[in-house]
C-alpha cells in the first residue's frame, strides 16, 4: 500500500484488527521511508448486477434506494427498522447469488413486492399500487383480493384489508 504521506510505494502492516461488528479489518500501517502511520479499513467488496430500467438505461445497484423502497411502502406501519433491514439483506443475498451480469427493475420489483407481502400486508399493497400502476380502483380491488387469498387471515390479527366488519360477511 502507498504511503498518504511521502507517496512510499511499500508500507508494512504493524497491527490488524477487526472492527466491532466484524464488517472490517482495521490495519495500522508504518512507512519506513518517512516514519509515519496510518490506519486503512478493509472491506468485502461484493459485485452486483446493473439494473436494467424499463425504458433500457442502465444503473448500477442502489441500496439506498431500495431501502428507501421499503421504507415509504412501511411508512407508520408497525415494522421496525430491524425487519427492513432483513428484508433489504435478502435481496442483496440474491443479487449477489446471480451469475447475470444484468437484472431488469421489474425481477428486483417482484422480490420487494415477495417481501412486503410477507412483511406487512398494507406496505405491500401501498407499493403494488405505484409498482404495478394501476388505472382504476377495479384493478386495486382485484390486487387487494388476490392478497386475500394468498394469505390466509390471522385470526385475531389481520382484518379484511377492503374493511369487512366480520369475517364471511358480505361486501356492499
Amino acid at each position: 500500500m502507498r504511503c498518504p504521506f511521502c507517496r512510499h510505494e511499500d508500507t508494512r502492516v504493524v497491527d490488524s484488527r477487526l472492527t466491532e461488528d466484524g464488517s472490517q479489518v482495521r490495519r495500522r500501517r508504518h512507512c519506513d521511508a518517512c516514519n509515519e502511520r496510518f490506519t486503512t479499513f478493509e472491506v468485502v467488496e461484493f459485485k452486483t448486477p446493473m439494473i436494467v430500467k424499463h425504458d433500457g438505461r442502465r444503473e448500477p445497484f442502489d441500496e439506498r434506494k431500495l431501502r428507501g423502497s421499503f421504507e415509504r411502502a412501511l411508512h407508520k406501519r408497525p415494522v421496525d427498522a430491524n425487519t427492513i433491514d432483513e428484508a433489504v439483506s435478502v435481496i442483496q443475498k440474491r443479487l449477489r447469488g446471480l451469475s447475470e451480469r444484468e437484472l431488469a427493475s421489474r425481477r428486483l420489483g417482484e422480490w420487494v413486492m415477495a417481501e412486503l407481502k410477507r412483511i406487512d400486508q398494507v406496505g405491500y399493497v401501498r407499493f403494488a399500487s405505484v409498482y404495478r400502476r394501476f388505472e382504476d380502483v377495479k384493478e386495486f380491488r382485484e390486487e387487494v383480493e388476490q392478497l386475500e387469498r394468498d394469505l390466509p387471515i390471522l385470526e385475531g390479527k389481520q382484518m379484511s384489508l377492503l374493511g369487512d366488519a366480520e369475517p364471511g360477511s358480505k361486501r356492499g
